[in-house]
């Protein structure tokens, strides 16, 4: 077994210490509605569809994770919520239905751990997502961890940090494809090295963003040293701070302070705040020390390979720069993991790793630095605890927002579709379809327009709509096409056509056939998708696109008739 590796902490006590004092202070009367709600979101809890229950959403910068944090998901997910909790799009974890009088004992737990939920949500800077393959992958420049966890303490707690005009997100892509997704953020690096003479350092993007307003970030530097970007990120951050909107919450986010000013301007605007951060030399980053990496010995396996094992393998695992040494995707249905699961991974992490992992952008965990000749003896402990699934990374593994089955602004139950697509491409009449896909489609499911799970950067996305007709409300998902991330930035699908809910699935199975049938050689799928005729995508679509029966007025999953339930969000409180 491999020693503990060193693992952040990033709570402090007396954060949970000023959630209660507040939470008194509320409940005495002396604190508004309005402004406890504005504390609390940015103290990671967020009101959920359910009146009296609460969502908490806890940070896992970078996504790193070991057993003791491990141990405390699985801790409050069995006390005070539901049994499991769900890995994010931003490398975080939320539990849902918890009661606001047990608030306090689960950021207790958290705290014992190590982990915070401050910041977690609200107006202020958001948990520091990075490439979770970034110190083990041939096509990176440099491992971009330490860089992400010391923006992460330069931003913590920092005076602007929580009384921003909206959410502030950035991004830590390790080489040039941005498989971070840094193109879609507030603020993005991607590492590159200096050609003359190999010093670390970063590409700068800004302001780029989802939701009902799609940007890809510009570049503001095309290379700045690693050291310089805690100033990077000051200068940005008080722009935003001084010109972000404050009246409109919806148009407040920085794509709209670029709109407003323009590229130049925004750059311009950038080169003078830079020049007084740099002034003030103030705004050091300061990068923690180097965590000890001791690799478990190998696992032996006797005998004939596991069933599956082969088929799991061709998915799950990629080729470490290091020698010897395999990276393993741990596929999560719709991004969960029970108690159980929770309590069985962390001794996982510590027999075949080095005892950390990484909660993925895609709702998955990744687990560095495994022997390769532990790969069969990992994949049975994997499938004995129900996570030795194969098709990580691949068409199968759909990412999905949780959806109306929790969140006040969704229209549609996104994570069922994101299930029924799951399980339709797992049927044997499918499989000739998806042979040989290699993560080339992916598949994204948003429960509203805002884009939660991302929708428009898939090659196949899906929002959820409605559709009235003769006095029956049907649930709808419009279609998008043809999205992507990479290294010339984001590309958004384009809007093609709205489907009832029940019909989705299928849908899917019909645009696969689409893409094997009509691709050109080495197309990609969201290449083929975003040149692809809407007319050739509707008559592929065929009897999907006719009249609904009475079936189609309940949503997946649900047996009654839909009805639209969008409530007041949080998200822009």
């Amino acid at each position: 077994m491999s020693e503990q590796p060193f693992l952040p902490r990033f709570s402090d006590p007396r954060d949970v210490d000023e959630f209660v004092e507040k939470l008194e202070a509320y409940e005495r009367g002396e604190l508004s509605p309005e402004a406890f709600r504005a504390f609390r979101l940015t103290r990671g809890v967020y009101g959920q569809r359910q009146p009296e229950a609460q969502m908490l959403r806890v940070k896992f910068p970078y996504g790193i994770v070991g057993k003791e944090q491990l141990d405390a998901l699985a801790d409050v997910a069995e006390t005070h919520s539901r049994g499991f909790a769900h890995v994010t799009t931003r490398q975080n974890v939320q539990l849902h239905f918890v009661k606001m009088s047990e608030a306090e004992a689960a950021m207790r737990r958290f705290d014992a751990a190590g982990v915070t939920i401050r910041e977690a949500c609200g107006n202020s800077v958001r948990t520091v997502t990075a490439c979770e393959r970034a110190a083990v992958c041939g096509d990176s420049a440099f491992d971009v961890s330490p860089y992400a966890e010391g923006l992460t303490r330069y931003f913590l707690r920092h005076p602007l940090a929580a009384t921003l005009p909206r959410k502030f997100k950035i991004a830590f892509s390790g080489c040039e494809s941005d498989c971070a997704f840094a193109a879609i953020h507030d603020l993005g690096f991607i590492a590159r090295a200096r050609a003359e003479d190999g010093a670390p350092g970063f590409k700068v993007v800004v302001a780029g963003g989802l939701s009902t307003m799609p940007t890809s970030a510009m570049v503001l530097e095309e290379f700045v040293l690693a050291p310089e970007i805690a100033r990077v990120g000051e200068a940005i951050l008080r722009i935003f701070d001084r010109l972000g909107n404050r009246e409109n919450r919806h148009r407040a986010r920085l794509k709209y302070v670029r709109k407003k000013l323009g590229d130049e301007g925004l750059r311009a605007e950038y080169a003078k705040v830079r020049a007084e951060v740099d002034a003030e030399a103030k705004a050091e980053l300061k990068l923690p020390a180097d965590p000890p990496r001791t690799p478990a010995p190998p696992v032996a396996w006797q005998g004939a390979l596991p069933e599956g094992y082969l088929q799991w393998r061709a998915s799950a695992v990629i080729e470490q720069r290091q020698d010897g040494y395999a990276g393993v995707y741990v596929r999560l249905l719709l991004g969960d993991l029970d108690v159980l699961q929770f309590r069985a991974l962390g001794p996982i992490l510590e027999k075949f790793g080095d005892g950390s992992g990484r909660f993925t952008i895609d709702q998955n965990v990744f687990i560095p630095f495994v022997d390769k000749r532990s790969l069969p003896a990992l994949f049975v402990a994997l499938s004995e605890i129900g996570l030795g699934r194969s098709g990580a990374k691949t068409v199968k593994d759909v990412t999905s927002c949780p959806g109306a089955e929790t969140c006040n602004l969704a229209v549609t139950a996104s994570r069922r579709l994101a299930g029924a697509i799951s399980a339709r491409l797992e049927e044997a009449d499918v499989q000739a379809l998806i042979e040989g896909d290699t993560g080339t489609t992916s598949i994204k499911v948003s429960g509203c327009p805002n884009s939660c799970g991302q929708h428009h950067v898939a090659a196949i996305g899906f929002h959820g709509a409605a559709r009235k007709e003769g006095g029956a409300t049907y649930p709808m998902y419009q279609l998008h096409l043809g999205g992507g991330v990479d290294a010339s930035g984001a590309t958004f699908g384009r809007q093609v056509v709205k489907l009832l809910a029940r019909r989705a699935p299928e849908a899917v199975v019909k645009l696969l056939a689409l893409f094997r049938e009509a691709r050109v050689e080495g197309e990609t799928p969201s290449a083929f998708f975003a040149r692809v005729e809407p007319k050739r995508v509707t008559e592929a679509l065929g009897e999907l696109l006719g009249p609904a029966g009475p079936e189609d007025v309940a949503d997946l999953g649900e047996t009654q008739g839909f009805v639209v339930a969008v409530g007041a969000g949080e998200c822009a409180a």
